[in-house]
């Protein structure tokens, strides 16, 4: 738009005044990079057996850490780990297992330093609650038992140590015809919730998030290996800062004390 009188003039004066305006409102923009910035999305793969309990964790860590969102993939301890070597974008493993880890960390996808023991668990017998001619391992050779629900031993910790469970009372080969193998521990413990099977070993963790199974019998510390979820920064991780800060934050009072609430054992700092 010109004006009558001094148009030239007063338009190369709004022409100066609006290239001044643009400046500072780039010094602003430039000025205030946080309100341009994505939130930092960390990815952990866990063991399906963590998954209530680092819901609840995470739960605790997110309004601390606005900046970083958690996005979590749950699957056995076996599959994970074969996600990871095949390139799977992952920040943080937290398995049920050290097998897994160690074999992550022999072929040098684990960020040095990072890794470190974080809980251990208990391994049960357990049964749909209506069920009550099982009351111990052995009481599995009975007739009428027809399926027992075991994560595949392969790739699923719980399995592998319900296995050497089964084999320290000297069952396993006279159960063997009766085991029906689950892709993870939840799927176990779902097996038994719907009465497909008519047992099922898993974590005590898991039995403690269900009301429609019930434990009948306790494994003995000497019947297997040790129960230990180790966790680790991934040597490719995008945000590597971040993810060990997160890691870090699992060995602090706020989360032991949500795991310990959800019958986990806590395993010492090292």
């Amino acid at each position: 738009m010109y004006l009558e009188l001094g148009g030239e003039t007063v338009l190369k004066s709004w022409g100066k005044w609006l290239i001044l305006a643009l400046v500072v409102l780039g010094l602003v923009t430039v000025g205030h990079p946080s309100s341009a910035q994505e939130p930092t999305t960390l990815v952990v793969s866990a063991a399906a057996s963590l998954k209530d309990v680092l819901g609840a964790v995470e739960g605790i860590y997110q309004p601390l850490k606005p900046g970083v969102k958690i996005q979590n993939n749950f699957g056995s301890s076996g599959a994970l780990e074969q996600q990871i070597i095949q390139g799977a974008p992952v920040d943080i493993f937290l398995a049920a297992s050290p097998r897994e880890m160690d074999l992550l960390q022999r072929q040098h996808l684990l960020l040095p330093g990072t890794r470190r023991d974080l809980l251990s668990n208990t391994l049960v017998l357990i049964t749909p609650r209506s069920a009550s001619s099982i009351h111990s391992f052995r009481d599995l050779t009975q007739g009428s038992v027809h399926r027992i629900a075991l994560g595949d031993p392969r790739s699923v910790p719980a399995g592998d140590y319900g296995r050497q469970v089964l084999q320290f009372f000297g069952l396993l080969e006279q159960l063997r015809p009766k085991l029906v193998y689950g892709q993870d521990v939840r799927q176990v413990l779902s097996y038994v919730e719907t009465g497909n099977v008519d047992a099922g070993l898993v974590y005590l963790t898991d039995a403690r998030t269900s009301s429609q199974v019930r434990v009948v019998a306790v494994a003995p510390p000497q019947s297997h290996q040790p129960i230990i979820y180790p966790g680790a920064v991934i040597n490719s991780s995008s945000h590597p800062q971040a993810a060990e800060d997160f890691l870090d934050f699992l060995t602090q009072p706020p989360a032991r004390k949500v795991f310990d609430q959800a019958g986990f054992k806590l395993l010492p700092l090292k």
